[in-house]
């Protein structure tokens, strides 16, 4: 168990940052349409598009919002967080061969409740796609493990430093 673990609460500290980068593909929107049902002409049909504010088509917004969770589950705090709360703003498009970087920051700690709340945000370059806030349960070590709070040898790989 304690190989798959993520982070506890107790190895967290205010500050810390992590990230995800991947370039957005015409296949990843068809597949997340396909995923989510979300057919709308605006992800899926150029000439349609061509027509909108956008002047053609952007990824789903949510496809953005999903490289956040991916962060979470597989970086900071890693495996065994769940996904409690998410605020999202969403700022500019994405499109096909767009690189969307997600980066999560530990912005506050709540041990006693097993709750830390993250800035979350997602940039394609310098500009902010989509901003907001996130709330996820990460467990105590002893609930875990059944071990003492300080941390030892299982404390997960070292967070990827922010830039």
């Amino acid at each position: 168990m304690k190989e798959k673990h993520g982070y506890f609460i107790e190895d967290l500290e205010v500050g810390m940052t992590a990230v995800f980068a991947k370039t957005v593909s015409e296949a990843d929107i068809t597949m997340f349409a396909g995923i989510s049902g979300d057919t709308n002409p605006v992800h899926l049909d150029q000439s349609f598009a061509e027509k909108t504010m956008f002047a053609g088509r952007i990824a789903h917004g949510m496809l953005s919002a999903s490289f956040i969770s991916t962060v979470f589950g597989t970086r900071l705090p890693g495996p065994g967080c769940i996904y409690l709360r998410q605020d999202l703003r969403f700022k500019a498009p994405v499109k096909v061969g767009d690189t969307v970087e997600a980066r999560v920051t530990v912005k506050e700690i709540q041990a006693e409740k097993k709750r830390v709340v993250f800035d979350t945000v997602c940039c394609v370059g310098d500009t902010v796609v989509l901003e907001g806030e996130a709330t996820l349960m990460v467990h105590r070590r002893r609930d875990v493990l059944g071990e003492p709070e300080a941390p030892g040898n299982d404390v997960a790989a070292p967070v990827q430093a922010a830039e």
